[in-house]
């Protein structure tokens, strides 16, 4: 606190927090932050800069808040998604601008597993049943449409590929930074400590390493980190 004055800097105990991020349920229990006359309250979960942090590092609260602005955003357009005044091509771009942007705030920087992904694909799918059901000309039954058919009259990308898409550019811009950049050092640095036992999480790397084998680019990326590493770094 003495110091921080010094330089300009107050900190108001009573609104400020800290978060301890370790799958140790009971790290840093004992060891609060104090400040001259009061402590700091220890919390679970915050968010900062509309990214929401838990303590071991979870996704799934910030998936949840997500999911949750693209349900908010898709109720708030419904009744321009549900009129028949609207083409198709206009429900597909109120979806791409309003709604998908919501819920894929930030999540070229995240590590998604299958299941994950999975939940997206079902909210997208939920979505673009605004195209409607479909009629037999024959019997003039209706039933809902298909994944497929709502994706041939989408006529974009699904919302994993999205993420594909946006994870390898972010990928792209973070290999041409400067090697003293945070988020380069994160990427190219080599953690001292070993992962824990079982079966571990997938890492945001893991994902870009998969993207890329897919276009046949795999080795050629894992090359230019290798290199801009063993170089003293700089632009390629």
């Amino acid at each position: 606190m003495v110091a921080s004055k010094e330089i300009g800097l107050e900190l108001d105990a009573d609104k400020a927090r800290h978060i301890i991020m370790s799958r140790d349920q009971n790290a840093g229990r004992n060891n609060g932050i104090k400040t001259d006359n009061s402590s700091i309250e220890r919390v679970e979960h915050f968010k900062y800069s509309g990214t929401t942090f838990t303590n071991q590092n979870s996704i799934q609260e910030e998936i949840k808040s997500r999911l949750k602005s693209g349900n908010a955003g898709y109720h708030s357009v419904q009744n321009l998604l549900s009129s028949s005044l609207l083409s198709k091509n206009l429900k597909s771009k109120i979806y791409r601008t309003i709604i998908l942007r919501a819920a894929l705030y930030g999540f070229e920087a995240r590590s998604l597993t299958l299941r994950e992904e999975r939940r997206h694909r079902m909210f997208e799918n939920r979505v673009l049943s605004i195209f409607g059901p479909k009629r037999y000309e024959i019997t003039g039954e209706w039933r809902r449409l298909h994944n497929e058919e709502l994706y041939y009259l989408y006529l974009w990308p699904n919302i994993i590929c999205v993420f594909t898409s946006r994870r390898i550019r972010w990928a792209g811009h973070v290999r041409s930074m400067w090697e003293r950049r945070g988020a380069y050092r994160v990427l190219a640095g080599k953690p001292e400590r070993k992962r824990p036992r079982g079966k571990p999480r997938p890492r945001w790397e893991d994902n870009i390493k998969i993207d890329l084998q897919e276009v046949g680019w795999g080795r050629i990326w894992m090359g230019l980190i290798w290199l801009r590493t063993g170089t003293g770094g700089g632009h390629l």
